[in-house]
């Protein structure tokens, strides 16, 4: 869960009222925060935020805001956002986005801000929310990359292009000597770390005003010039980039309101995307393109387990800091700029029984008596627990996500099968896992220090696409084992799944198995009763190779949901 450190000066003067840490930890649920610590000597909060759907919490602005509303029930009015509706005047200031960058990194936005100077605690509040949103909401750079810049040195337009890595150059920020892009991403840490998201490209990203003068290389890093925001700056230019414009101007519409509570005077920019999205081929930014959501009070009252009146439905949202009407039988909300987590009415269920309080819900003894007991699947996976470290085997717990490297790239395997998160916190956890055995390869992959043999096993649960259910995926319980040593091999394998087998009493019989994960000829299928229930097998070289496995290594993956 994101974590942020707040100057307490900073974090009181953005709040109605100072509060004591106990009051503190009394209110944070609401706006899904707790105290992490109050380290009085340097002055300073730390605050863990629980809730990776809402990056508008992601900085001191944003739960001082939230704190705010909840107690005065009042919104804050944002009048600086553009809709198709109605536009804002740019006094000049625009943002070209050239046809050049399109292929490499499509859209770039951004605002500028005036009236108010930086001090230490606002630099390093606006530093600190840029890199959340950025690696968290921005999966490391990859969809979302921000740039804070002093706009008195911007001649406008400012332009965003594609250009030649090599013939382009400059100082970028710690740094004395100019270097070309591609020298960036080689030399500068910056550009080792995230010159990966687009040094594949024939032409990188390029960001200067119309003096010819550089802001930066996005994602990668600014110029030691316009782009060194120092203490003392009055005049400010934020610029979002990245490959989703709705993320974009989310991003936008955070660090505006954020700013605005700072006190700054917001000023929009006009940016010409250059192609027509469905906000048309130019938008004045902060821009306001949420759209309405809505409730049926049925499944409200049905989901909250209480029936509320109308005001104290429209009041609790107010307490969350969203308006709403109810008409037809339904709750309809007009979503804050600085949010776009309503997926579904379950969402709009969650502000009303926060802003309400769940103290106010009255409690219910449970209607029905029963008694606690082992699942079915659980019995037999304790039973294949036991089974495993009878031979020798020692258990492991893996998380259920991870990423396209690790389930797809070294396992050699297409992935068509397996389940993208559309929207990531981070490219570490971008699919659901659909089997045990890149886990345990992970394992294998670190552990070339330790005396061999090597085996390990996991029980657990493994997910993919699967268009017969209503959900469209299926999650199975899966049992996976793997042996790593110089003399390993499929007779050692076979006489690990005979043994199981045995002793779960029941019958199998092999047969043929091509996948890319094992050595073809030295692996196979388990059937049950005409019924594939696993595959076995050596590992392909090839994919020890990636994995930086050395020992020759065996592997088993069992559908343990098919003995119930």
């Amino acid at each position: 869960m994101p974590k942020i450190e707040v100057h307490e000066d900073l974090f009181n003067s953005l709040l109605n009222h100072t509060y004591s840490d106990d009051a503190l930890e009394m209110i944070f649920p609401v706006a899904k925060a707790e105290l992490d610590a109050h380290l009085k000597d340097e002055h300073l909060y730390k605050i863990e935020l629980n809730d990776t759907n809402r990056p508008d919490l992601w900085s001191a602005g944003g739960v001082a805001r939230a704190l705010n509303t909840y107690e005065t029930k009042q919104l804050t009015n944002y009048d600086f956002f553009s809709s198709k509706e109605e536009g804002k005047e740019s006094g000049g200031r625009e943002l070209i986005v050239h046809e050049s960058v399109k292929e490499v990194r499509p859209f770039s936005v951004g605002f500028s801000v005036t009236g108010k100077v930086v001090d230490e605690n606002i630099l390093e509040s606006l530093i600190q929310t840029q890199e959340k949103l950025c690696n968290n909401f921005g999966r490391k750079r990859k969809s979302i990359a921000i740039g804070v810049y002093r706009s008195d040195l911007i001649k406008f337009p400012v332009h965003y292009k594609g250009v030649d890595p090599d013939a382009y150059s400059f100082v970028p920020l710690g740094m004395d000597e100019s270097l070309t892009l591609r020298e960036i991403t080689k030399k500068h840490p910056k550009g080792i770390e995230f010159g990966p998201i687009v040094q594949d490209s024939s032409l990188f990203p390029f960001l200067s005003d119309d003096n010819g003068d550089v802001l930066s290389f996005p994602p990668v890093i600014n110029s030691a010039h316009i782009g060194a925001v120092k203490e003392g700056d009055e005049h400010l230019f934020f610029e979002f980039s990245g490959s989703g414009l709705d993320d974009l101007l989310l991003a936008s519409s955070i660090f505006a309101c954020d700013c605005a509570d700072l006190g700054y005077t917001i000023l929009p920019v006009k940016c010409i995307l250059g192609e027509k999205s469905e906000y048309g081929t130019s938008i004045t930014v902060p821009y306001y393109f949420q759209k309405e959501a809505t409730c049926p009070l049925p499944f409200l009252f049905k989901t909250l387990g209480e029936s509320l009146n109308n005001e104290l439905v429209v009041e609790a949202l107010l307490k969350m800091g969203i308006s709403s009407t109810i008409t037809n039988d339904s709750v309809v909300i007009k979503v804050p700029p600085y949010r776009n987590d309503f997926l579904h009415p379950v969402d709009i269920v969650e502000d009303v029984m926060i802003g309400h309080s769940l103290s106010l819900f009255s409690p219910e003894l449970p209607k029905d008596s029963t008694v606690g007991r082992l699942s079915k699947a659980e019995q037999l996976a304790r039973k294949v627990k036991d089974i495993c470290i009878g031979m020798g085997f020692q258990e492991m717990m893996y998380n259920y996500l991870g990423s396209r490297k690790e389930y797809i790239d070294n396992m050699h395997v297409s992935g068509d099968e397996y389940i993208q998160i559309a929207n990531p916190m981070s490219e570490n956890y971008e699919y659901v896992r659909p089997s045990i055995i890149p886990s345990l390869l992970e394992s294998e992959s670190m552990s070339a220090h330790a005396i061999y043999p090597h085996h390990i096993f996991e029980v657990g649960k493994v997910a993919y696409i699967y268009e017969d259910d209503n959900s469209g995926t299926r999650t199975r319980n899966h049992l996976g084992f793997f042996s790593a040593a110089g003399d390993m091999g499929f007779n050692q394998l076979n006489s690990y799944i005979s043994t199981l087998f045995y002793y779960l009493n029941v019958e199998y019989v092999m047969g043929e198995l091509v996948d890319p994960r094992f050595i073809a000829g030295r692996c196979g299928r388990l059937v049950v009763d005409g019924h594939e229930v696993g595959i076995f097998g050596e590992i392909h070289p090839q994919v020890l190779e990636s994995w930086n496995i050395t020992m020759p290594s065996i592997a088993c993956e069992i559908d343990l949901d098919n003995f119930l």
